[in-house]
């Protein structure tokens, strides 16, 4: 089968900006929701021809798709390829009855839910809306739907967090009993107002992330979670489609503003900019965009930093040019890495240790050896 199999569509508008967030996003802008989705329907019309016959996953991310206006979300998703699992995040206060049952009528089999946290006082400094009362019900409501592929997303580090308040976030999440979750570390951006509030505690923070990390892994993996990603666990069967695409190379097409598309050795981004965007689509053009051709030296180093992210064994063969193998030697010696037949894995110390084991490996390749 040729074409693309993975299509991810960016929804830009959000109630509220949290401080620690660098997305590619809007606050309110009501009056422009049907208009985007109009000029991102028209990007679909003009890049879909890239698109296989039989499209594996369709990922609606933002920014947070359920803010948008419930018309114009319900448009744009009936407009969309069907696909085997098509994911929506979510943020808890968005999420009714009606939207519950809305999305799944148009088609979407999985919601992210972004939970972040249940301790009131750590979602305030992450300037989220949602209380935990209103991330249980939003939960209950996906239930209620016949959803049965649900995602959390938490955070940990955030400032003021203690280890008992993950631990009681982790009791939290389990209790719901979400067929997946997504455990990520506060990424707070330089000079952002977020790091001028609580740069002092942020660096604090640091020092114990391994330990929150460790914390994680433990409780989630005896709860019978499977760890099949650095910072993502899941029941049996009910690993993310989507982001396991970008994880193993695959290609994907990216639709509205900031979106990113990887296709054939080039990837490119469309700008942020939104009346840029709705111009050039409203004309009938492509909207605006920042190319980048991938040598093969770049490709095989980022198939090794990202395949490696996995508990599945990375094939050798795919990755040998972006290795140092005397790096390798030694590594397997520290017992970071392993061979499984002919493929490469991290163990589960390396696995703890991540982007620096992996940074270890990588060879400085000339790129001109792999154009």
């Amino acid at each position: 089968m040729s074409g693309v199999r993975h299509l991810y569509v960016h929804l830009p508008f959000c109630a509220a900006r949290c401080g620690y967030c660098d997305f590619v996003t809007l606050v309110g802008r009501g009056e422009d929701h049907g208009c985007y989705v109009d000029a991102v329907l028209r990007e679909l019309e003009l890049e879909g021809g890239r698109l296989a016959d039989e499209v594996e996953t369709v990922f609606v991310g933002g920014g947070t798709p359920t803010f948008t206006r419930p018309a114009e979300l319900r448009r744009l998703l009936e407009a969309l390829p069907a696909a085997e699992e098509v994911t929506v995040e979510a943020n808890p206060e968005t999420m009714t009855r009606e939207l519950a049952a809305l999305l799944r009528e148009a088609g979407v089999t999985r919601v992210s839910l972004g939970a972040q946290s249940f301790e009131p006082r750590l979602l305030a400094i992450l300037d989220r809306r949602a209380g935990p009362d209103d991330v249980r019900r939003a939960f209950y409501h996906l239930r209620d739907a016949n959803f049965d592929n649900v995602s959390l997303d938490l955070i940990y580090g955030i400032p003021g967090q203690e280890p008992s308040d993950l631990e009681r976030d982790l009791g939290e999440a389990l209790a719901l009993g979400p067929e997946h979750l997504s455990c990520y570390e506060l990424e707070a951006k330089p000079g952002t107002r977020f790091t001028h509030a609580h740069g002092e505690e942020l660096a604090r923070q640091a020092e114990s992330m391994e330990g929150y990390f460790e914390l994680v892994v433990d409780t989630l993996t005896a709860a019978g979670y499977r760890w099949y990603e650095t910072a993502n666990f899941c029941r049996e069967g009910r690993r993310a489609r989507h982001n396991l695409a970008y994880w193993l190379g695959r290609d994907y097409l990216g639709l509205g503003i900031g979106a990113v598309s990887t296709l054939d050795g080039l990837r490119w981004r469309n700008l942020p900019a939104l009346p840029r965007y709705l111009a050039a689509l409203a004309n009938g053009q492509p909207p605006p965009r920042e190319l980048e051709p991938l040598a093969a030296s770049t490709q095989a180093q980022e198939r090794l930093m990202l395949g490696l992210r996995l508990d599945d064994p990375l094939p050798f063969a795919e990755v040998q040019a972006a290795l140092d193998s005397e790096a390798l030697g030694r590594l397997e010696g520290l017992g970071l890495v392993e061979r499984q037949g002919d493929g490469l894995l991290l163990t589960r110390r390396g696995r703890f240790l991540g982007g620096g084991v992996t940074a270890e490996l990588l060879a400085e390749i000339p790129a001109n050896n792999y154009n």
